[in-house]
């Protein structure tokens, strides 16, 4: 008679896949709450105790961790020396393990859980059981998924399960337990500050299978940072197609971007970079204002809110195509709206929510790269007035807000604001001086007044001179290039106010 073990603390289809086992002829033992959860629904198992022949122990720390469950489970059915060894010591084979793991990721992702309480979450015996079952997977058909109990059943009532398929849920099974791992470590990391580790991993939960990649011959797929993990993977679809791998990318630049703003801010990306963004005393002014920056770019764009979405920014938005809208919540009023653009993507998200693994990651050929995010904000008191004319206050606010916005665009990276709204952005250029080129041609009439902000120094004067032939009245920069004196010369000449704030915001 074959024999499965179970032991889940995911419960959804337990009872269906434990009918279908027995249906099969299996013998059943479970593990405490899966035995109680079985014994409710009137199925009869064994506790894992008539295996080991030892009562659990320590509020169930020690249950399975015992010869009688890993020798039937690493037991090789083509070695006659270990069914010997097996009969020596009168244990038994198991040729099931059903097993998934305390959830400690769902523990630790709820607000003020204590580290003893977290502690407690830590699964041992469960992972030791499934790493075992996977290792002998030709002798031991290892579940730790309940999407697989279907499978599973139809396989075993046919043919059998075979190789190929042992070895994906094998595969699966491993990679479940090193999730399980990273997470742990992750949340451990978390309690101190311990810099970056020797080694470090990173647990992702499949959250779809993409169309494709980036470009229609690569296929892709989103995964998320377990399931409380904040900004993007965190939010929730609430309308719209399924989103590519390139809605994705905007979107979270997009959340990332407006997320960044005390004040009621919009901000319209394409490609990563902002083509539209301002702060005004409501959304859909500022909507408005955003638009007008540059409204060709904005055809086919991400829109990203800080506020509830309203039927009056929704109004405009449905306007034009707009493939992605991202709001802290919509409100009902704004849905019957939204609708009207059916294949349009309307997401609901918190970007201040914060994950297990809050790092920038980048991979490259062999590699990756891991930092931590760019969360450095204005601060007036530490900047520097290089300039012999001061800001005036209204220049100060607008260089608060340029200065905020340019840590969001790709360098080399400058932005033109005025009347808290960008008018001007030039993105990703090789030369600052073609950035500023792009800024004022886009900003056109309107960067007459404007301030300017650049996410690096300026190595020479002849990027800002082309801002202050355009009509910018202040700049504010990180300073610290060789040219500095030069730089701030031709403001000088100009009369126009320079501020230095000793802090870049490369971004590439």
């Amino acid at each position: 008679m074959p024999r499965a073990l179970l032991s889940v603390s995911d419960k959804n289809g337990l009872t269906g896949f434990a009918r279908g086992l027995q249906r099969l002829g299996y013998e059943l033992y479970a593990t405490g709450n899966t035995l109680n959860a079985l014994s409710d629904a009137a199925i009869d198992a064994h506790p894992v105790s008539d295996l080991t022949g030892f009562p659990e122990m320590m509020d169930g720390r020690v249950k399975t961790l015992h010869p009688g469950v890993h020798a039937g489970l690493l037991a090789r059915r083509d070695k006659p020396e270990h069914l010997a060894a097996l009969d020596a010591h009168g244990l038994k084979t198991i040729d099931l393990l059903c097993c998934n793991l305390y959830p400690f990721v769902e523990t630790v992702s709820r607000p003020a859980v204590a580290f003893e309480a977290a502690i407690e979450q830590i699964d041992i015996g469960g992972p030791a059981m499934i790493r075992a079952a996977a290792k002998n997977h030709e002798g031991v058909v290892v579940v730790v998924r309940p999407e697989r109990y279907t499978e599973v059943l139809a396989a075993l009532q046919g043919a059998g399960v075979d190789l190929a398929t042992r070895r994906r849920l094998a595969a699966e099974a491993y990679a479940h337990t090193a999730a399980y791992d990273s997470w742990i470590a992750a949340y451990l990391r978390a309690e101190e500050d311990m810099g970056f580790p020797p080694e470090l991993s990173f647990a992702g939960q499949l959250a779809e299978a993409l169309k494709y990649g980036e470009n229609e011959h690569q296929r892709a797929a989103f995964y998320r940072f377990g399931p409380h993990p904040g900004g993007i993977g965190g939010a929730e679809q609430l309308q719209g197609k399924e989103p590519g791998f390139n809605n994705i990318q905007d979107a979270a630049a997009a959340l990332a971007l407006v997320s960044d703003f005390a004040r009621p801010a919009t901000a319209i990306i394409k490609h990563m970079n902002p083509c539209g963004l301002a702060v005004a005393n409501d959304i859909s002014t500022a909507y408005r204002m955003a638009y007008e920056c540059d409204k060709v770019s904005a055809f086919g764009g991400v829109v990203a809110v800080n506020r509830p979405l309203d039927r009056s920014t929704a109004e405009l938005i449905v306007q034009i195509v707009t493939h992605v809208v991202i709001a802290p919540a919509v409100l009902e009023e704004a849905t019957e709206t939204l609708a009207r653009r059916k294949t349009m993507v309307v997401l609901a998200a918190q970007e201040g929510v914060r994950g297990l693994f809050d790092y920038d990651v980048r991979t490259v050929a062999g590699g990756f790269l891991v930092q931590e995010w760019d969360r450095a904000g204005f601060d007036r008191a530490s900047c520097s007035v290089v300039s012999q004319r001061q800001p005036t206050e209204k220049e100060w606010e607008q260089l608060e807000l340029a200065w905020t916005a340019v840590k969001h665009v790709k360098s080399n990276a400058i932005v033109l604001f005025k009347d808290c709204a960008a008018i001007g952005v030039g993105a990703g250029q090789m030369s600052r001086v073609e950035a500023v080129q792009i800024a004022v041609r886009r900003a056109g009439e309107r960067a007459a007044g404007s301030v300017m902000a650049s996410d690096a120094f300026f190595p020479f004067p002849d990027g800002l001179e082309e801002g202050i032939r355009a009509g910018v009245t202040a700049a504010i920069q990180p300073g610290g290039s060789m040219k500095d004196d030069e730089v701030i010369a031709a403001a000088d000449a100009a009369g126009i106010a320079m501020v230095v704030t000793g802090r870049r915001h490369f971004k590439h």
